[in-house]
């Protein structure tokens, strides 16, 4: 079996032709190549429903969470369908395959006053104050991921209009509305704040580093907890604990879901009921008061 082929072109497939991010891409290919690994005398035609049940056993014996297993799961179902679709074998032998159930993850939620005390812990009249806190800024009040910011540049932000354009989940483009805060910090940085000179190849990049280049992750998420410790915060926080919040502070508010899940880029609504964590008594509240049938008289008995 020449599984190195096999990998390279479900690597092409799952980035090309399905749109994933390099880090689903890096995952899914990971788990194939395992797999793989453990049914080498087999061909791919050969492979049955037993052995990835076997395996799966095995992964669950070594340890792996309910959501690793799922992801893994996940993983083999879309391998096999392009099998069979590339003529490999004629049938997915994890058509009949059950993911296991993993609870909601409800990451932690800043209050609207934590958020304003880590603003508030910058220090604007450092070197790095006036970037450290548009970032921040822009972080929750656009609700982005810490890829989407990291990689936001200059030219995608229209402040005559109020709003910025981003690339985000599966290579697609969305608008990102763009508040009066979020807005006159980033001038403010890019007025007044000290940006290295750049490259060609960085200058349009907006969050440069002390070395002109765009910021990593990891530097998103070190400036996050940094800031977090200077206001006195103590939760287990990242990048994506300021987009949850900002999620669930729109709710709160009162913002129609669907404008959030629109906003966020989310696929599907419930993804962005569960991101927002609202309870589903209340979501099914609102709908049945404003039911248009609910003012029809029952029919008599």
């Amino acid at each position: 079996m020449d599984t190195a082929r096999l990998i390279k072109d479900y690597r092409y497939y799952l980035g090309y032709e399905r749109g994933m991010s390099p880090s689903t891409v890096a995952s899914y290919s990971s788990d194939l190549e395992r797999f793989l690994q453990s049914v080498e005398d087999k061909a791919i035609a050969e492979v049955t429903v037993d052995d990835i049940v076997d395996y799966l056993g095995k992964r669950s014996d070594e340890g792996i969470s309910e959501r690793s297993q799922a992801r893994l799961v996940s993983s083999l179902k879309s391998f096999f369908k392009w099998a069979v679709m590339e003529g490999e074998r004629k049938d997915n032998p994890c058509d009949k395959l059950d993911a296991p159930k993993i609870g909601r993850y409800l990451p932690s939620v800043l209050s609207i006053e934590e958020i304003g005390a880590i603003m508030d812990s910058v220090d604007l009249k450092s070197r790095c104050g006036l970037r450290d806190r548009a970032l921040l800024e822009t972080l929750y009040g656009c609700g982005l991921r810490v890829s989407e910011a990291a990689s936001l540049k200059i030219s995608d932000i229209y402040f005559n209009d109020g709003f910025l354009t981003v690339i985000g989940k599966g290579n697609k483009q969305r608008l990102v509305p763009l508040g009066d805060v979020a807005s006159e910090a980033i001038k403010n940085y890019l007025e007044n704040g000290l940006r290295i000179p750049a490259g060609p190849e960085y200058e349009d990049f907006l969050f440069l580093s002390k070395d002109g280049k765009p910021l990593s992750r990891v530097s998103v998420f070190n400036l996050v907890k940094k800031q977090a410790m200077a206001a006195g915060i103590h939760k287990e926080i990242s990048p994506h604990t300021f987009r949850h919040s900002f999620a669930t502070h729109l709710v709160e508010n009162g913002a129609d879901l669907r404008v959030v899940q629109e906003m966020l880029g989310h696929k599907s609504i419930l993804t962005t009921e569960i991101y927002t964590h609202i309870d589903s008594s209340v979501w099914q509240k609102s709908i049945l008061d404003h039911h248009p049938r609910k003012q029809l008289k029952k029919l008599p008995a």
